[in-house]
């Protein structure tokens, strides 16, 4: 019993902190431009998982015939996922923004069928269409129409689409490796991403910026809760009952983060939204159903 409640109170701890992780990338981008930001938070992070590793004494390297899937992995997640959804929510609320980031394990089915030939079930489809009639309230007034910008609608899908590339060439990467030294690589890789990245979108502005208080914790915040701990607490529970029961409890991150927005941020939550919300969610149990009677290896990071 007492076990029970240490994983499911642990899985229910790191969807909350991935949840606050949208609204705390709001509060740094204040102060932050988007790359500097991640940048700085992939480099606390990478510092603290090499140190974890370390100091555990379960620090791995990498073989040279793997090198080139762990660059691949980076330049999908942390380069290509962060891009989409940081820019992304300097254009949309946080709550859509967690309910598109949501539909992730929505999609990953549909780009194995069409690259990997894997078979689809109705839960997909279903599911598929079902989230995004919610996804398509959330981001609709019935006085305005489409209040959301395009623009970062687009980038938040491009980091959707980013995480399921991720996941699919996560499946090149040998078992020889621990996931979290897999973490602590793709997110070392990704800094060399993003240095050079840094040097030519955010550099010249650097002198400019003005830090406040909040946003530096923030940038604390997103890097040890999110990046990092969050983390550990998922992949212990995945060890424990697999990645597709846990999977289930990535739906709550929308409906965590419109309650936080709503209770922190002074984000307007309409009943329509709660309704769109609760639509995706919806999808995203009927897409699981099917995953709960198979053993599958998925992993979903954050």
């Amino acid at each position: 019993m007492y076990k029970q409640i240490r994983l499911y109170g642990s899985i229910v701890l790191a969807m909350i902190f991935w949840s606050v992780s949208f609204i705390w990338t709001r509060v740094a981008i204040t102060s932050f431009q988007p790359v500097t930001l991640i940048t700085l938070r992939l480099l606390i992070a990478s510092l603290l998982l090499f140190g974890i590793s370390k100091f555990s004494g379960k620090f791995q390297r990498v073989r040279k015939e793997d090198i080139k899937w762990f660059v691949l992995l980076a330049f999908f997640e942390p380069f290509m996922y962060y891009i989409g959804g940081t820019y992304g929510l300097t254009m949309v609320e946080s709550t859509l923004a967690s309910v598109i980031i949501a539909t992730i394990p929505l999609f990953a089915p549909l780009l194995a069928y069409l690259l990997l030939k894997e078979k689809m079930g109705w839960t997909n489809i279903v599911g598929i269409i079902v989230s995004l009639t919610g996804v398509f309230f959330v981001i609709y007034e019935p006085i305005g129409g489409f209040t959301a910008n395009p623009t970062g609608v687009a980038l938040l899908f491009l980091a959707v689409l980013s995480a399921i590339c991720y996941t699919t060439t996560l499946r090149k990467i040998s078992t020889h490796y621990s996931t979290f030294n897999v973490i602590f690589y793709q997110s070392a890789i990704g800094l060399g991403f993003f240095i050079p990245t840094f040097f030519i979108t955010d550099f010249s502005g650097i002198q400019s910026i003005h830090v406040t208080q909040q946003a530096l914790g923030a940038l604390i915040m997103l890097s040890i809760f999110a990046s990092v701990i969050a983390f550990v607490l998922f992949a212990d529970v995945v060890r424990e009952i697999g990645v597709a029961k846990t999977n289930v409890f990535v739906n709550l991150i929308p409906v965590f983060t419109a309650l936080f927005a709503w209770l922190f941020m002074n984000e307007e939550v309409t009943l329509v939204k709660w309704g769109g919300i609760a639509v995706v969610v919806l999808g995203l149990f009927i897409s699981q159903i099917g995953k709960l009677k198979f053993k599958i290896k998925l992993t979903i990071v954050r």
